[in-house]
């Protein structure tokens, strides 16, 4: 159906070919390409990119590599980029702040810019607020756009003050006219909104933190709030997700009669519920309207889009199949649907950007997003499935190194974070990076892992340090049975929950690693509990004790598996890697981890990455990240 041409637009070119490895910064600095977004004319594409280190944001036109404009962002995060309207690109920075209102540690404090393309400007959301009171320039979650009337607006969520007190409250922001407006704040305790097609908050929830109370409404055009629904909900909170596939809908997700995460449509104008939803899906809603698109689910490896409109279906299968054998994701689409940019992860020469215009039946290069690396430095990636010591199905990916027979490799571990996360097949910069440097690199989904339905997350409750961990150790006889790694040349090495995981390793799993690389990782259960529940209320709190399988904060079972609480009990070298800007997981879990290591005499080492956040915004401290683990990975575990 469609045509797959060359790179045509300027910015980004392939780069050569290497017979050996790639250096480790084309692997671990940041995507050369971050994001692209297609405007809503279908005229130009907005672009975040990097040259390792620092972002840019170029705008350029789909007829021709004729650049229209450069933002430099600094040292900034860019987070997200939206069109409002054809003229004005929202650009969304995050950086790590003490907010004035929250006690506690460091928080992401997000923030807008509309960049006016006609007049060159940027200037912030909140330049301009016409509502009497106090206002913070700082939004939370992502801005959704609107078309009114004809012209732009731009809804977001952001604090107001009242007496001394902040309350979060629905803006409305006209970016023509450089006005913004309170558009919803009458109540506390209300957190989200759904915007409908018109421009009018038709929808809100609201949860009070000590009683767990969590109730939606909703109002019809003229009409004031009214409760639809009221429930006790102390951990599992149900989520506004935007609107439905029709106006006058929006989408709740919550939790269904198997513990499975539902989607159920609910008409705002009678109160009657409506479709339910594929459970543990992904909802692609438009970026102008709001209507509800498609819904991703995952099938085995695959990801499998669902378009409600017949033609979007018949488009979508027409766009996979002039990629055979890659994995396509849609990045974004025009107001008419007609030109669409994917994401295509091809096995054997990574992922990159392409356009499709529907109009010519084109599929145009945009540029790789890891613009260093060509076929040579990417690995095989294949799937594996294994039994658990309790006969649970668990499955996952091994990363092979090039150029080497897959027999009695050295094997690296790497445990994902959430935990209710997955890994996916694809490419991983991380995995990659490993097995350039001649290791096996296995991404088990451990039981606990999101995307397998209820059951498969439920088994991971309450066990933190236990089968949780055993799974992944299970992984690693399984691969030893099959001949493809030496079982006395294996480490360990993860990020967040991973990085947990890491550390288990090291002093509650014994035997199986020898050492273990915990990146922003959590040494302290107790502490990691009592902090959510400071920044998200007993929600929070009572989330990570399910999982972790303790009663309370008293609980002595938080002790037992914490890996701080049992330094002593390390067999193995430990490596520690922390941003000091970390506001999920802050840097106090790997300082005292350190010096409780240090004071029983084991062996360790600590990296501190000042600047540096939970993800590995930057680039420099990125690669610093890497190059540290790889050098710890070869001292310990030499991979020849």
């Amino acid at each position: 159906m469609f045509r797959r041409l060359g790179l045509a637009l300027g910015l980004l070119a392939l780069s050569g070919w290497w017979a050996v490895a790639a250096p480790l910064d084309a692997y671990g600095r940041l995507p050369t390409i971050e994001q692209a977004e297609i405007s809503p004319d279908g005229q130009r594409i907005a672009f975040v990119v990097t040259n390792g280190e620092m972002r840019k944001i170029f705008i350029q036109s789909v007829s021709g590599p004729k650049q229209e404009s450069i933002i430099g962002v600094r040292n900034e995060k860019v987070r997200w980029l939206s069109w409002a309207g054809d003229n004005h690109l929202i650009v969304t920075v995050s950086t790590a702040k003490r907010a004035p209102f929250v006690s506690g540690p460091w928080v992401e404090q997000f923030m807008a810019q509309d960049f006016d393309l006609r007049t060159g400007k940027v200037q912030p959301l909140f330049g301009n607020v016409r509502t009497p009171g106090d206002y913070m320039n700082t939004i939370v979650g992502w801005p959704i756009v609107r078309i009114v009337e004809g012209r732009p607006i731009v809804f977001v969520k952001g604090w107001s003050f009242h007496s001394g007190e902040g309350r979060l409250t629905l803006f409305r922001i006209d970016v023509e006219k450089n006005i913004a407006s309170v558009a919803d704040g009458d109540a506390d305790d209300v957190y989200d909104w759904a915007v409908d097609m018109k421009g009018v908050p038709t929808a809100r929830v609201q949860y009070r933190r000590p009683t767990g109370q969590w109730t939606l409404m909703t109002r019809r055009t003229g009409e004031g709030w009214r409760t639809v629904e009221s429930r006790t909900a102390p951990i599992d909170v149900p989520r506004l997700a935007g609107l439905g596939k029709t106006d006058g809908t929006v989408l709740l997700e919550t939790t269904g009669d198997d513990g499975s995460r539902v989607w159920r449509e609910l008409s705002t104008q009678n109160g009657v519920w409506g479709d339910v939803l594929s459970p543990n899906a992904e909802m692609i809603h438009d970026p102008e309207t709001g209507r509800l698109v498609s819904q991703v689910t995952l099938d085995g490896d695959a990801r499998v889009y669902t378009f409600f409109a017949s033609r979007e279906a018949a488009v979508w299968r027409g766009i996979t199949k002039a990629f055979p054998g890659d994995r396509v994701s849609l990045a974004s689409l025009s107001r008419d649907h007609s030109k669409i940019v994917v994401n295509v992860d091809s096995p054997t020469l990574g992922p990159a950007y392409a356009l499709v215009d529907l109009t010519t039946t084109d599929a145009t290069w945009l540029g790789p997003i890891y613009a260093a690396l060509s076929a040579d430095d990417i690995s095989e990636v294949k799937p594996v499935r294994y039994t658990a010591a309790d006969g649970l199905e668990i499955t996952g990916y091994l990363t092979l190194p090039r150029r080497r027979d897959p027999h009695l490799l050295p094997l690296v571990v790497l445990a994902h974070g959430g935990p209710a996360a997955r890994d996916e097949p694809g490419f991983d910069w991380w995995a990659q990076a490993l097995a350039s440097r001649g290791y096996a690199v296995l991404q088990a989904n451990f039981r606990g892992s999101d995307g397998f339905g209820a059951a498969f997350l439920e088994a991971g409750y309450g066990q933190w340090g236990r089968k949780m961990q055993t799974d992944l150790s299970d992984g690693v006889k399984h691969l030893a049975a099959e001949g493809l790694i030496d079982p006395k040349r294996v480490c360990i090495v993860g990020a967040s929950y991973g990085g947990y995981a890491a550390l288990a390793g090291a002093t509650i799993d014994h035997g199986v690693y020898r050492c273990a690389a915990s990146v922003s990782g959590v040494s302290d259960l107790r502490e990691l509990a009592l902090d959510f529940k400071s920044r998200t209320g007993v929600a929070g709190e009572r989330y990570w004790y399910r999982f972790i399988g303790a009663e309370s904060s008293r609980d002595l079972v938080l002790a037992r598996y914490s890996p701080v609480a049992r330094a002593s009990e390390a067999d193995i070298p430990v490596l520690l890697i922390h941003g000091r800007d970390d506001t999920v997981v802050p840097i106090n879990h790997s300082r005292q981890m350190a010096a409780a290591l240090q004071a029983a005499g084991k062996s360790v080492e600590f990296v501190e990455l000042p600047g540096e956040d939970h993800w590995l915004s930057q680039g420099e401290t990125r690669l610093r990240m890497l190059t540290a683990l790889v050098a710890f990975l070869e001292k310990n575990n030499p991979p020849t």
